[in-house]
């Protein structure tokens, strides 16, 4: 078990604290507030005894210390608070900086929030509402209102709430990169009522989720609840592309496991799959018009047909989440050259891909055209990252050609990539390359282009500097084979660290974590995914400055066992390495 200054809690406990909040330029006081664990051993570093029990003397004390992370109720002063298994010791109080409110127990978190503190029933007979005639809205209530509800239940409420009215102002069922996924919810306590109001249906998606990450279930009492209302959140994301990278050439991802990936990603609001579907290893994808691409499947059996594409792609718009699929190109490709052997170099030494024969740009031009018509997304990822030309220089055809265009192997590798660009062009796609064609060809790539930054997170601010949209996956924070990176790492890695100026700003699109599959198949692929994954998916989601550790991790211990009463296999928050198995006995939350 990694040692922190704070230990495991449970949601239980969340249950048991209030949260006393203090706003900025108010009377009520400084910008802190108070997360209170009741009973709890804090073995926490003292700093001193304040002579005093008073609470509120101890509040004010702490708020004008830096040093002071908390204190409890015996008066002692703490640099540092941890939490146990509740006991008869004293009450913990936890300091927790509220930017204008108090926190809430969602992930990601809002933009904006009140609450209350009135706890509201639900009513046996609840259900959504709307006016909006959308067959994925329906689906959407229908999904929801089997995770919120999991347990037979009964309402002893006289007054209980008995609805969510959804209003949505624009009905269409179109998702793209600019599509508007605010929404506001308002739950009123007295009397108990609930409006649902969101741009898209994808805004009310987003909207219900944050609805039922606020409903409990009360064993005792065998009652839904809504704790601490009423609630007034108006909310939207901060990044448009929140996205996952899965790798099915690595290792083949059987379709149930793909649709449960896209169920998680919808909880933490995340909003792309990036499908990187092929590579050296194995060319899984059925294409009617080169029936022979799919002889590069690991077997007969790990491969997907058009059909089971189009149905990830539906499964996918049913959550609010877009697939890009990726064709790494001109490396990466080796698997192609199994069903097409002319378009590479040789067969012992298979790529990059021949850029000196038209059948290789035959089969690319109208393989992108035929993908174009299956992935419904205006972006498609044409990769170019670590291009090695050695197999180029081993060729004589090759050799002969660049020696005819007066070509170094640099500029037949931007020959290639500008090649591709065009193709996907033709099909009103947006190409996207990883930062190795950008620092190759900079500034001379078409503008439309987007950059995927990945060796060097301060590559960003020079391809935002040249105009270029930019999307961050810097290998040292967000790359999830990496076992040793901790969620505090992926949750401070902001995709505008190092870039100030504000228009330049608006290139950045947003960010995705990346789970490569050379170490991952079906039986470890959502435990290292999550919850490392929702770190991120707070950062792309959230406001800039919601970045307290302390606080964070209170909410992601909860948010994982969100997940995993959902049939999500995520690993424990507190491990030396990512998807390490329960150190030993103990509830969710504790571990």
């Amino acid at each position: 078990m990694r040692h922190r200054d704070r230990s495991s809690l449970t949601w239980w406990w969340m249950m048991c604290f209030h949260v006393v909040p203090f706003f900025p330029g108010s009377t009520a006081g400084p910008p802190y507030s108070y997360t209170v664990f009741q009973g709890v051993d804090a073995p926490g570093s003292d700093i001193e005894h304040a002579n005093t029990k008073d609470i509120d003397a101890l509040k004010s004390l702490c708020n004008n210390m830096t040093s002071c992370k908390g204190f409890n109720s015996n008066g002692w002063i703490k640099s540092d608070v941890s939490v146990r298994i509740p006991t008869k010791g004293c009450d913990v109080y936890l300091k927790v900086p509220t930017f204008g409110a108090p926190q809430a127990p969602l992930l990601p978190q809002p933009h904006t929030f009140t609450m209350g503190a009135t706890t509201l029933s639900i009513g046996s007979k609840f259900g959504f509402v709307t006016d909006c005639q959308s067959v994925l809205l329906q689906q959407a209530f229908d999904r929801y209102q089997l995770l919120i509800f999991s347990h037979s239940y009964t309402s002893k409420s006289s007054s209980p709430l008995d609805t969510v009215y959804v209003v949505v102002h624009s009905p269409g069922e179109d998702l793209q990169l600019e599509t508007d996924e605010s929404y506001e919810l308002n739950i009123t306590a007295s009397p108990p009522n609930s409006t649902l109001k969101a741009a898209t249906i994808f805004g009310a998606m987003r909207g219900l989720e944050t609805f039922s990450q606020l409903v409990t279930y009360n064993f005792a009492e065998n009652a839904y609840e809504i704790h601490n209302a009423s609630w007034f959140i108006e909310d939207e994301p901060r990044f448009q592309h929140r996205g996952l990278l899965i790798d099915t050439s690595r290792h083949f991802e059987p379709l149930r496991v793909i649709r449960n990936v896209l169920d998680s990603m919808s909880y933490a609001k995340l909003n792309v799959l990036h499908w990187h579907i092929v590579d050296t290893q194995s060319f899984p994808l059925q294409s009617l018009k080169y029936p022979k691409l799919w002889n590069g499947a690991y077997s007969s059996q790990e491969r997907y047909s058009i059909e089971d594409v189009k149905d990830v792609v539906t499964y996918a718009k049913g959550r609010g989440i877009r697939v890009m699929p990726e064709f790494d190109m001109p490396g990466h490709a080796a698997s192609w050259c199994i069903g097409y052997p002319d378009i590479c170099p040789s067969s012992d030494c298979p790529q990059p891909l021949n850029p000196a024969t038209n059948a290789t740009f035959d089969l690319i031009e109208g393989f992108l055209k035929e993908m174009a018509d299956v992935f419904g997304d205006n972006f498609i990822h044409l990769g170019g990252d670590e291009v090695n030309t050695k197999c180029w220089d081993k060729n004589p055809e090759i050799q002969a050609w660049l020696k005819m265009k007066n070509f170094t192997d640099d500029d037949a590798y931007k020959y290639f990539v500008s090649r591709a660009h065009q193709y996907a062009k033709n099909e009103q796609k947006t190409s996207v390359n990883w930062e190795e064609v950008f620092n190759h060809f900079g500034s001379t790539l078409e503008k439309n282009t987007v950059i995927h930054v990945w060796l060097n997170s301060k590559t960003a601010a020079k391809v935002v500097a040249a105009g270029y949209r930019c999307i961050l996956s810097n290998s040292n924070r967000w790359y999830l084979p990496h076992l040793t990176v901790t969620w505090e790492q992926f949750y401070d890695n902001d995709p505008l660290a190092s870039i100030e100026d504000a228009q330049q700003q608006k290139l950045m699109l947003g960010g995705e974590v990346c789970m490569w599959g050379e170490t991952v198949d079906a039986s470890d692929i959502q435990r290292t995914i999550w919850p490392r994954a929702a770190a991120a998916a707070e950062r792309l989601w959230s406001l800039a400055n919601v970045t307290d550790h302390d606080e964070m991790f209170l909410r992601l211990q909860s948010f994982r066992c969100l997940l995993t009463r959902r049939g999500v296999a995520a690993a424990p928050v507190e491990n030396e390495e990512a998807r390490s198995a329960p150190p030993g006995p103990g509830g969710c939350l504790s571990q």
